[in-house]
């Protein structure tokens, strides 16, 4: 029993995954989470600023509060390329599933940083502010799951 390490980078990629199967069905809610959020910054009218992460709009002039929400959208479009990805490797390519979890623990670790040190102000606690921190931690177990292997080397 080890961690495999070298697969977050497999020398052969292909629809093969090692890992824990619990880490590998994580994986696909994390891509179907992935998708949602990113189709709703996307296409709701207020991008989600105002609805889920209710940042006042009302209180802005429209000039600014379709910024926000042209820069909700603008998120939401990498959000989907990103999403993308993980279905592709979810479908196609699951040896890529560690790095997956590196990216997302990138992604949510880098949004806690950038969130403490540029906050956004709001009228209550945004759903994406308060899973940040979490989903890092459950990310890095994931990652454990998946690149741990149970028979000898």
């Amino acid at each position: 029993m080890y961690f495999d390490f070298k697969s977050i980078l497999p020398k052969v990629i292909d629809n093969s995954y090692q890992g824990v199967k619990l880490s590998q069905y994580f994986f696909y809610c994390l891509t179907a989470m992935t998708l949602w959020r990113s189709q709703h910054h996307l296409l709701a009218a207020d991008g989600g600023a105002q609805s889920i992460a209710t940042i006042p709009l009302d209180s802005f002039s429209s000039g600014a509060a379709s910024t926000i929400v042209g820069i909700f959208a603008l998120w939401g479009l990498s959000q989907l390329l990103l999403a993308f990805i993980y279905l592709l490797v979810a479908a196609r390519y699951k040896s890529l599933i560690p790095l997956m979890f590196v990216i997302a623990i990138a992604e949510y670790a880098g949004r806690f940083v950038v969130g403490s040190w540029k906050p956004v102000v709001t009228l209550g606690d945004a759903p994406g502010g308060l899973i940040n921190l979490p989903l890092v931690l459950v990310c890095l177990v994931a990652l454990l799951g998946s690149i741990y292997r149970r028979d000898s080397r």
